[in-house]
Order: C-alpha cells, then structure tokens, then sequence
C-alpha cells in the first residue's frame, strides 16, 4: 500500500513539474519577433528593385573565336492568317435560322444549304450543341447519338388499383356465397 502511495505522489510530482516548466517556456515571449501593425498601420510601402549594372559584351573565346550566344528576346514574326491553312474550307459566313418549338429555341447553321450544326436552347436550362454528320443525324461532341431519357411510371395517384388475381384463377366475388 506504501508503494502505491509512494508512486502516485512521484507521477503528481513529476506531472506538476513538466506543467511548470512548459507554463513558463510558453510564457517567455521571443525576442525576434516584431510586434503587430497598428489597425491604421499603411502598410509596407514598395521599393523600386535596385539598377543592375549594364552587362559587358563578352569577349571571343581563346581557341574557338567564336563569341558566346547572345540570348535576348527577339520579336515573334507577325501572326496573321493568309488562308493557305484553311485551303479546302469553305469560307462563306454561315446562314442561321432560328425558330421555337415549345420552350425551346433552336437555331440551326447552315453552310450552301446545308445544316452543320444545331443549338437547342431550352426556356430554363443549358443549351444543347449538336452537330450534324455527313447523313443528316444529330450528333454530339462525342459523335454520339443525342439520347432521349428513359422514363418509367413509379408511382400513379388518384387511380384504384387493378384487381388482384388468385392463383386458383377464381374471383373474389366466386366463393360460394
């Protein structure tokens, strides 16, 4: 019994002794650390970066006489588009004809009479882009068919159910009575 006694009182010892010693390591404030901005503190103000000095040309190499490359940005070549890329594209502004069905808005592009693409633009949702292969059929970025959603009745309100049948193939209203 002394030795229990004995060991709870060195555990208390030990554990007020590490309380003691992290409360007044966690108390000391460190030196290095700058106190915080004031609320109407402006700020840090930017610095300009110092000048670098100009860079002096190099000189030729000894064995080679060959100067190291001058790798500075040079201007890209003008970007412009003369055509030759688009050689076998038909250039002529597309013809669009917009028309409602329901509260859809459907607006088809068409090219020398011919549909290429088709937007469907519901009243409330997200509008649809549809191309149109070489057959005529509607196909999506994928190539794929558009897809119709399935749907299947769950749940029917207001009408009686329909009679249950029996096993036996007899009626309710068959029970010899």
């Amino acid at each position: 019994m002394k030795t229990a006694a004995l060991l709870v009182a060195a555990s208390v010892l030990f554990a007020s002794s590490l309380l003691v010693s992290n409360v007044s390591a966690q108390s000391s404030p460190s030196t290095n650390v700058p106190p915080p901005p004031g609320i109407n503190d402006p700020g840090v103000q930017a610095v300009a970066p110092a000048a670098k000095p100009a860079a002096k040309p190099r000189p030729a190499h000894a064995a080679t006489g060959h100067r190291p490359l001058d790798l500075k940005p040079q201007a890209l070549p003008a970007m412009h588009d003369d055509g030759s890329a688009h050689a076998g594209r038909d250039k002529s502004v597309p013809e669009i004809q917009v028309r409602q069905e329901g509260d859809n808005s459907i607006q088809e592009y068409s090219r020398n009479g011919r549909v290429y693409m088709v937007v469907v633009t519901p009243k409330n949702g997200i509008e649809q882009t549809y191309m149109v292969d070489p057959q005529g059929r509607l196909v999506d970025e994928h190539g794929q068919k558009p897809v119709g959603p399935v749907m299947y009745k769950v749940l029917e309100w207001g009408k009686a159910k329909p009679p249950a049948e029996n096993s036996s193939g007899a009626t309710p209203s068959d029970n010899g009575h």
